[in-house]
């Protein structure tokens, strides 16, 4: 039965030449993870206590907690890297831009894109490596159509896919790359103002849901500065059931709340 069968592991998209990244993939570091369960136990580890007052229950807070966070870290690190990537693949464009209003060919505008990039980016960053592979690749004759659509599929950005689709198209039926590639990038940069203006709308609503959030803990202070025989502070069974409902519902409107204020274009 289908219900049985093993997930299948997602494979990774390999880049023509070796080197480049998949970016539907994030490889956690060693710090990467030593954050998320540094982050991750400290916030499981005071919510448990505030609710409980138990030093066990705590304890095993920051134990489980720790361990979820790594997938949450791992996913947020995941996203601002792709953000990231669009703004400098904004930034590749803007560069090709020049190089063809001069005249230049392919090769010789990327290029131009790569050193232009290397010296604000460093060699390091994403489209610095992404741009050695295209130019490597172009110089060892593979197809630029072919190599863009390789990055496109391995960066998981709509606009990179869309923009190696149309370069394809438009190498192979004459257009004028330069218009094309100018257009592309006025669309992106459009893109991009908008989710700004969003988020800078949004910001207000974001904050409000965080300081929600952090309200029932400060009741459950001021109740416990009240005394440990307070109704509400006593771990009865009755208690403690109510506590994880609560637990529940404050993580499931968070988490609601979250989705509701990450509008994406």
């Amino acid at each position: 039965m289908d219900f049985f069968k093993k997930k299948e592991e997602y494979e990774p998209i390999e880049s023509l030449i070796g080197g480049g990244d998949d970016y539907h993939v994030y490889r956690m570091t060693a710090a990467d993870r030593a954050a998320a369960g540094l982050i991750g136990g400290a916030i499981g580890g005071v919510v448990s206590y505030l609710f409980f007052y138990n030093v066990i229950v705590s304890a095993a807070a920051v134990i489980l907690i720790a361990v979820l966070a790594q997938g949450i870290y791992q996913e947020s690190r995941l996203e601002r890297r792709k953000k990231e990537l669009l703004l400098q693949f904004k930034d590749l464009l803007e560069s090709l831009t020049a190089s063809y209003a001069t005249g230049k060919n392919t090769l010789d505008s990327f290029r131009d894109a790569w050193s232009d990039l290397e010296q604000i980016y460093g060699d390091q960053s994403d489209i610095t490596r992404e741009l050695a592979i295209l130019v490597t690749g172009m110089e060892n004759n593979i197809n630029i159509e072919d190599l863009l659509t390789n990055f496109a599929r391995r960066s998981g950005l709509e606009d990179v896919e869309s923009f190696a689709d149309v370069f394809r198209v438009s190498l192979r039926q004459g257009a004028n790359i330069k218009d094309i590639i100018a257009s592309t990038r006025d669309v992106i940069n459009d893109k991009i103002e908008i989710e700004m203006e969003i988020q800078t709308i949004l910001a207000g609503n974001k904050n409000e849901l965080n300081i929600m959030m952090v309200m029932p803990l400060v009741i459950l202070v001021s109740l416990g500065g009240m005394g440990s025989d307070m109704t509400a502070a006593a771990n009865t069974p009755v208690n403690v059931v109510i506590k994880l409902i609560a637990l529940g519902m404050f993580y499931l409107a968070y988490h609601l709340g979250r989705r509701f204020t990450n509008i994406q274009i």
